[in-house]
């Protein structure tokens, strides 16, 4: 009988080594509303946060490793929309997304044609939260100075490696052809415990 004032029965808290730096992971990514929006920047639905020290604004992101030698492993990260220092870190942030964008939807990043261009919208920020993905692990000090996970970059179709961890190839002709559309996949979900996707095409297939 499990009681909560002898814990000498409970079971031994798990340490986690790092996962090593240039790992490719899939992942499933989830966003942490933070209630903050800019209608005229399309910020809607609450999903972005803006920090009360420094005034940006980014997407509080949490990835969930699928599969393999790591799976459930979680990581944190955020996904920059506007500093009040620049340009640069919402550029990265729409960078990132754009690669998230064609790493899930199985899109060439040189496919230029109507469907790949179609692809890479989003009718809000909730399109990204549960969306699947290869990720690239990255290793970065946090606020104390301790070294954690995290996920900078997405792997796009055209990485060697892509087909092997995502078990689909893009179609498309990567010269901007007009044959983009996304492959259809495996579904990952039924592997990985992900709940089932809403059937009928995506807005950005229509």
């Amino acid at each position: 009988m499990t009681t909560w004032t002898d814990f000498n029965d409970a079971q031994q808290q798990q340490s986690y080594d790092l996962i090593p730096k240039g790992t490719l992971a899939h992942v499933r990514m989830t966003l942490k509303p933070g209630g903050y929006d800019d209608p005229a920047q399309g910020w809607t639905g609450g999903w972005a946060t803006q920090s009360f020290e420094t005034g940006s604004v980014y997407l509080a992101a949490e990835f969930v490793v699928l599969e393999g030698e790591y799976a459930r492993r979680k990581l944190w990260s955020n996904i920059g929309l506007h500093s009040p220092k620049g340009p640069a870190w919402g550029q990265m942030g729409r960078s990132f997304i754009r690669a998230v964008l064609n790493s899930a939807r199985h899109v060439h990043p040189q496919d230029n044609g109507p469907q790949a261009v179609a692809a890479r919208r989003i009718q809000g920020f909730h399109e990204l939260d549960g969306i699947e993905f290869l990720a690239r692990i990255d290793i970065e000090k946090d606020g104390r100075g301790e070294l954690k996970n995290v996920v900078k970059s997405a792997v796009e179709p055209d990485h060697p490696d892509y087909t092997r961890h995502m078990g689909v190839a893009p179609k498309g002709n990567p010269g901007g052809g007009t044959s983009g559309s996304p492959a259809q996949a495996v579904p990952a979900y039924q592997s990985a415990g992900q709940r089932a996707p809403v059937t009928g095409k995506p807005s950005w297939a229509q």
